[in-house]
């Protein structure tokens, strides 16, 4: 887990950090099962009453490994290297397939998670800042719902968590489009908390103010907050139904192979 998510734990505090610095953080198998190994482990600790999620480097996460959408051009399937495939409708934790637990594994746990993002936060690297109660943005941070790029839907817990985030029109500008947007839109659109010249060290603060509370009532608090959103399982499941269907179609392939190819793509109807 150490070399893609490094955790460290002071006066309550976890400092949770991808350091997949050299890739911008982006998520390849490796990262993926650190993410979920890293939300099973604080967890359990009950010395945690606050957790800041950061990326090493020039990014939050940059999104999909360019290895994985490599992978799907020539073999199709969900791009895992080896030719791996998954059924992505098979709920593995809880309500949430794996890849999904990436992200809803951060709303699970049991504390606040503050999200410090910093220069790009596409695609799933976005979907994962939502995992996370709050969101401190640098202001030169850029975000987007890229998959649609990709011939795809989001499919890591984001669309039940947005649902309850931004009005629906926006949303649904943000995912046909994949357009990036700002920290000062994100802001606008309820996406994020506070923008903040060093989001790192804010979190860090706002985490220690925190992890001063009463760690009962905190944890209570979160449960009631976690109550007010709508049963997520259909959502969830719904994502990966979706997924399924388009990763490795034809257009979902021509999407891939034109992006990568630099070229304009040929969809057929």
């Amino acid at each position: 887990m150490e070399e893609r998510v490094s955790i460290s734990i002071s006066e309550g505090v976890a400092d949770v950090r991808l350091v997949r610095a050299d890739k911008m953080n982006a998520l390849d198998q490796a990262m993926f099962e650190a993410l979920v190994a890293a939300t099973d482990r604080l967890a359990k600790d009950k010395s945690v009453r606050a957790v800041v999620l950061s990326g090493d480097g020039r990014a939050f996460c940059a999104g999909l490994d360019m290895g994985r959408f490599a992978a799907m051009k020539e073999k199709g399937g969900n791009g895992i290297p080896g030719g791996e495939t998954r059924d992505l409708t098979k709920r593995t934790h809880g309500q949430a397939n794996f890849p999904q637990q990436a992200v809803w594994g951060w709303r699970q746990l049991p504390v606040p998670v503050i999200a410090a993002v910093h220069g790009v936060a596409f695609g799933g690297g976005f979907q994962l800042s939502l995992g996370a109660d709050m969101r401190f943005l640098a202001p030169d941070a850029r975000m987007s719902i890229m998959e649609i790029k990709w011939g795809l839907v989001p499919d890591m817990a984001g669309t039940p968590i947005l649902a309850s985030l931004v009005r629906d029109d926006i949303l649904r500008d943000l995912t046909y489009t994949g357009r990036i947007f700002s920290a000062q839109e994100a802001m606008t659109y309820g996406l994020a908390t506070r923008i903040c010249d060093d989001p790192r060290a804010t979190a860090l603060e706002v985490a220690r103010e925190i992890a001063g509370k009463s760690p009962d009532a905190i944890r209570a608090a979160k449960r009631l907050l976690n109550n007010l959103s709508v049963d997520p399982g259909p959502a969830l499941l719904a994502e990966s139904v979706e997924q399924q269907k388009l990763i490795g179609s034809a257009n979902q392939t021509e999407a891939v192979r034109a992006n990568l190819e630099k070229r304009a793509p040929k969809f057929a109807d």
